[in-house]
């Protein structure tokens, strides 16, 4: 069966928060002849945007004692000095238009009883400044809000088609350096189909499948910086991976459902099973930067101590009703937090690299663009300020648009011999993949691998022993282009975010930030080292 054609003015590919908001803009203020395509590889409402419990930052005139020069401070903190300043302070100041365009397309923030919206804390900020909805179901309010304006308005609904359970599966990039637009498979049909477009943008979001605990859903696979990967985009940063601190940890289970930052913000206390609230030593507390939270629990955990979140330190009105969600699983799991202690521990979390982009998403490569957690925009730097992610999603995509909104928007017929030739890989019969691979399986090989050896700890021994391992997967794998399925896909997509990370972090022979080498040729802070030597003197395990 011959392989479909089409033509469409914008390709973006992924549903989150990201790619939702830059196709509203898009349909709103550009010219698009040929409309937009919106590919999902699951569900439309489906991403990791949805799981976003944490809030997005708002620097907004009315909260009196926040300002633009403390939230460039404290993500420059968090960041251990590794932001882009310029970056981080055009988002902090385009924070308040980003939020109130976001109520204009219906989503409704948390206010007090004064009809004020609800300012929050999380770790690391200095003041109040974190938006929600409804309580702990931030991402899950403004993607909801967004996907209603994409399906029920009739103005941008008519401008986008949307293509579901659709993977990308090669970028076609021209030998100018050009992106021309994708190959794309369908998983239900199992059919390909070549898409032009004179602009291509990943919004596909995260990694953390890449890592056997985690607190993102199954669709994080790293597709879209595989993509850029394979294409030989300029990546950076890989080497920053951050593992959320509380997630909630239960015997027989690994999945980690996310135990908000803000809950320690509300006043809940990391403990361990000695009684020991060990997080007392640090100038900062339980709200210290994710990344000195998590190996201090980690270093809890190597000692043989389970730890928790004493959350009863909460009133139980005030927590039933800022975190909904959390109430309902932890007593569908057997846990009353009106007197039991929630059983925590680290998990894959948020990837501060990816695509190498400026501000407005534009790639090394011409006409591709990426936004949202695929990119890196340096705002994060080592290790990203807590719902600075979900701002950035929207500024970025925001920026992108006002490129767009003077671009010709043609697509170009001139499709030369190397755009040929990566067609070619997805419709030759003789390079059809006939040997079928446990996908599943290989999946959790590499997970493993990667928690274990390039996890929060890391040293040249582990990291040497992951590239051995994973290179042993892909020689099984046999390095495939053209898959089975899309279990197959998501592999392949894998494999490239494991090497991308391991060959980071063996580059960069210091300890910064979310990146921790326990053989460092510096030493960490003072504040850092004391916590995880606090409790009883004992040395960081490796």
């Amino acid at each position: 069966m011959p392989m479909k054609h089409s033509t469409y003015s914008v390709i973006i590919i992924g549903s989150g928060i990201a790619g939702l908001y830059a196709a509203i803009k898009l349909s709103e203020t550009v010219n698009l002849p040929d409309g937009i395509l919106l590919l999902t590889k699951s569900q439309l409402s489906e991403c990791n945007s949805r799981y976003a419990q944490g809030g997005i930052v708002g620097v907004l005139p009315e909260n009196k004692p926040d300002s633009i020069s403390l939230h460039i401070a404290d993500t420059i903190k968090a960041g251990c000095g590794l932001c882009d300043f310029n970056v981080v302070k055009f988002i902090s100041e385009n924070s308040q238009y980003a939020i109130k365009d976001l109520m204009k397309y219906g989503v409704e923030f948390d206010r007090n009883d004064k009809n004020e919206l609800n300012f929050t804390l999380e770790g690391a900020h200095s003041v109040r400044r974190i938006l929600h909805v409804g309580g702990d179901a931030t991402g899950y309010g403004i993607e909801k809000a967004l996907v209603n304006k994409v399906k029920n308005d009739p103005v941008i609904s008519s401008n986008i088609t949307i293509y579901e359970q659709t993977l990308a599966a090669d970028l076609l990039v021209d030998s100018k350096n050009k992106c021309r637009g994708v190959i794309s498979y369908n998983s239900a049909t199992k059919e390909y189909e070549t898409v032009y477009a004179p602009v291509t943008i990943l919004a596909t979001g995260g990694t953390g499948q890449i890592y056997k605990y985690t607190t993102n859903p199954s669709v994080t696979t790293g597709d879209g910086l595989a993509l850029g990967i394979r294409a030989n985009a300029k990546i950076k940063d890989m080497e920053f991976i951050q593992f959320h601190p509380t997630a909630l940890s239960l015997e027989n289970d690994d999945s980690r459902f996310l135990i908000s930052e803000s809950v320690r913000g509300e006043g809940a206390k990391l403990i361990n099973d000695k009684g020991e609230y060990f997080m007392e030593n640090h100038p900062q507390k339980d709200l210290a930067p994710r990344d000195v939270v998590a190996r201090a629990i980690y270093s809890q955990l190597s000692r043989g101590n389970r730890v928790f979140l004493d959350a009863t330190l909460i009133e139980i009105s005030k927590f039933k009703s800022r975190f909904p969600n959390i109430y309902k699983n932890c007593m569908d799991n057997g846990i009353d937090v009106t007197k039991d202690y929630i059983p925590v521990s680290p998990a894959a979390h948020y990837c501060m690299g990816g695509i190498k982009t400026e501000i407005n998403g534009k790639t090394s490569i011409d006409n591709l663009y990426a936004i949202g957690e695929v990119a890196c925009t340096s705002l994060h730097g080592a290790n990203r300020l807590a719902s600075n992610s979900l701002l950035e999603c929207v500024v970025s995509a925001y920026e992108l648009v006002n490129t767009l909104s003077n671009a010709n928007l043609q697509p170009s017929n001139l499709i030369d011999e190397k755009i040929m030739k990566t067609i070619k890989k997805y419709t030759d019969d003789d390079l059809e993949s006939n040997d079928e691979t446990d996908a599943e399986e290989l999946k959790q090989k590499l997970k493993n691998i990667m928690w274990e050896n390039v996890g929060i700890i890391r040293t040249e021994s582990s990291l040497l022993r992951a590239l051995s391992e994973v290179n042993k997967l892909n020689a099984v794998f046999n390095e495939k282009d053209k898959c089975n399925s899309i279990e197959e896909y998501e592999f392949r997509n894998m494999l490239y975010v494991a090497k991308s990370i391991i060959s980071a972090a063996m580059a960069r022979k210091e300890s910064i930030g979310a990146h921790y080498r326990a053989d460092s040729i510096k030493p960490l802070p003072l504040n850092d080292k004391k916590i995880e030597d606090s409790a009883d003197g004992a040395k960081v395990i490796a």
